[in-house]
C-alpha cells in the first residue's frame, strides 16, 4: 500500500501509557491542533473549539473530575499524558457531537503521522458540566454555551505500541 493516509489510519492505536516528562514541542502541537480545524462540520459551521492544556495544575483538576465521574477517583484517566486537548462544541448546533468527534479523529491521525501517540478519553461533557469544570473554562477565557465532546490525550509512548485487534468479519457490507 503506497497511500500514506491509509498507512497512518491503519497504524494508529489508542495509547494508554505515556512518558510523562516528555512534552510535545510547540510546532508539532500546532500542526496537530490545526488538523482538527480542518475536520468536516455540519454545514461548515465549525461549532467546536479546541483547548490544548499543558498546565499540570489544570490537567490534575480535569484528571480528578474525570476519574470521579468514572467512579474511580484514584485512577488516572489521562494515563500520564503531558497534553490534554479538550474539544467542546456549541450546544445550540445539532451536529455538535459529530463535529467535535471529527475534530478529535483528525487530531489523532495527525498525531500518528507526526510520531505522537494519542487516545480519546470520554467524560468531557460531564467534566465541564460541573462547577469546577465551568471554573476552568472561565479561567481559560471560554465564554458561550459549550458542551464537552471529548478529550484527546497526546504524548510519547512509554513501552510497546499496542497491536491492532483483528477486524470483525462482518464489518463491511456492500450493497449494489
Amino acid at each position: 500500500m503506497d497511500n500514506e493516509i491509509l498507512k497512518t489510519i491503519k497504524a494508529r492505536r489508542s495509547v494508554r501509557k505515556y512518558i510523562h516528562e516528555k512534552q510535545i514541542d510547540d510546532e508539532t502541537l500546532r500542526l496537530i491542533l490545526e488538523a482538527g480545524t480542518f475536520a468536516a462540520t455540519g454545514m461548515g459551521r465549525q461549532s467546536p473549539i479546541i483547548i490544548a492544556v499543558q498546565n499540570q495544575e489544570d490537567i490534575n483538576i480535569m484528571r480528578r473530575l474525570n476519574a470521579t465521574i468514572m467512579g474511580n477517583p484514584n485512577s488516572d484517566p489521562f494515563y500520564g499524558a503531558p497534553t490534554v486537548v479538550v474539544v467542546l462544541a456549541d450546544r445550540n448546533i445539532g451536529t455538535r457531537t459529530e463535529d467535535g468527534s471529527l475534530v478529535i479523529g483528525n487530531m489523532m491521525l495527525a498525531a500518528e503521522s507526526l510520531g505522537v501517540s494519542s487516545c480519546w478519553i470520554h467524560r468531557a461533557k460531564e467534566t465541564f458540566n460541573t462547577d469546577e469544570g465551568k471554573l476552568l473554562l472561565k479561567k481559560w477565557g471560554i465564554s458561550g454555551d459549550y458542551e464537552g465532546v471529548g478529550n484527546c490525550i497526546l504524548g510519547y509512548l512509554d513501552g510497546e505500541k499496542p497491536i491492532a485487534k483483528e477486524r470483525k468479519a462482518d464489518y463491511i457490507k456492500i450493497i449494489k
